[in-house]
């Protein structure tokens, strides 16, 4: 026997060199096909199944909750970030205070009485006293009981004695005389000096609005929605309403939804049908009866609130100054809808005459001289002393 004949034969291929060698061809005949053999699962590759596409294992649910909770903060902070950026450039164009600051906030928490006024003037469209306050009211809010008292002031009160004032006015004057002499942040300057002086109230902060700004707030809004309980007819001419003749419009008793143009009307009428709706105090109520309706279309705050509030942001610029911020004007709203008011009326406190060149004023009754305001002062003071009664809730519950 040669040694060629005893050679041992070839030991057969074991099953798995067997897959390994086919695994090879197959990642072989992927490459050919331009297909990654990486895709493939190799466990089926070697077992000599037909291939298909690795199955990945999906993320454990914590992962993907943590994923989705990362997602919800990253963008809270930029919808944070466009929303104050939205109201700092708001902030900027209607106050003169800084849009991180805010006055009321301490006060809110303290035990002392926040006074704000807010001045409603004309502006470029009223040609006719353009910068005279149509109307003053005073938002006393008591922050220990956390109400509020609206103090509507008349226009015709007048203000004698004053050296910033030196030939008298009427106090819805002293808006447009300030304004003269050095614009609007002047013009409230002076006009809340002056009502601090007569009413003995402290009141430092203001807000003014023009009668466009007024009727494109409520616009924004979506038009309010009042209760209106005297119907009656008006007109804008003093003369036209001497006559018995009201062309301008009319305003029925029962729910009514205003848009901006008909509540800027429905708070400015002065000649009516109605002898009692064609006074200042009559005005004035209706103002806060508007005040209220816009105070509920804001609502309560959190995201319902949200929209409301941008619209009157954008439908105020321009049209609006204060002394707060635009912190400050948040915590405000709240107290739009007054829980009570108290009413500076004829042969109460205010006695009804004439100045010297034939104008209607009103004078304070009890006074001892034209310049002593000591009466009011004390009235008011006695009026916001008074606790302000619980409503009784009606037989319906609402």
């Amino acid at each position: 026997m040669t040694s060629r004949d005893r050679r041992r034969p070839h030991a057969s291929a074991t099953p798995r060199a067997r897959r390994i060698q086919e695994a090879a061809r197959r990642e072989a005949e992927l490459r050919a096909q331009g297909i990654d053999p990486d895709a493939v699962d190799r466990a089926y590759l070697e077992s000599g199944e037909p291939s298909r596409r690795t199955r990945r294992r999906r993320p454990p649910l914590r992962v993907i909750l943590l994923i989705g909770l990362l997602l919800v903060l990253v963008l809270g902070v930029l919808g944070a970030l466009l929303l104050w950026q939205r109201v700092s450039a708001f902030n900027d164009s209607v106050s003169t205070a800084p849009a991180t600051s805010s006055a009321l906030w301490g006060p809110l928490g303290g035990d002392e009485r926040i006074n704000v006024v807010l001045f409603g003037f004309g502006g470029p469209e009223h040609t006719g006293g353009t910068y005279l306050a149509d109307s003053i009211q005073i938002l006393s809010i008591d922050p220990v009981t956390d109400t509020t008292t609206m103090i509507p002031i008349p226009r015709d009160l007048w203000i004698e004695g004053d050296p910033e004032i030196p030939d008298n006015a009427k106090i819805n004057e002293a808006f447009a005389i300030g304004h003269a002499r050095g614009g609007m942040e002047d013009a409230a300057r002076l006009a809340t000096k002056v009502l601090a002086e007569a009413t003995g109230l402290r009141i430092d902060y203001w807000l003014a609005i023009d009668f466009s700004g007024f009727r494109e707030v409520i616009d924004a809004v979506g038009g309010v929605d009042i209760q209106n309980p005297t119907a009656f007819s008006y007109t804008m001419n003093e003369t036209l309403f001497q006559q018995g003749t009201f062309n301008a419009g009319s305003f029925p008793a029962g729910a009514l939804h205003l848009d901006g143009s008909e509540a800027l009307a429905y708070t400015r009428a002065r000649y009516t049908s109605v002898q009692e709706e064609s006074s200042d105090f009559a005005r004035s109520v209706r103002q806060q009866r508007v005040l209220g309706a816009v105070r509920a279309k804001i609502g309560s705050g959190g995201i319902g609130s949200l929209g409301p509030g941008l619209a009157m942001m954008d439908a105020l610029k321009g049209q609006m100054m204060t002394n707060l911020s635009a912190i400050d004007l948040f915590l405000l709203s709240s107290h739009l809808s007054p829980d009570r008011r108290i009413e500076l009326t004829e042969d109460v406190i205010l006695q009804a005459t004439t100045n010297t060149i034939g104008q209607y004023i009103l004078v304070v009754i009890g006074r001892q001289g034209p310049t002593d305001y000591a009466p009011l002062h004390d009235y008011i003071a006695a009026e916001l002393a008074k606790p302000i009664p619980t409503p009784s809730a009606s037989p319906s519950g609402s």
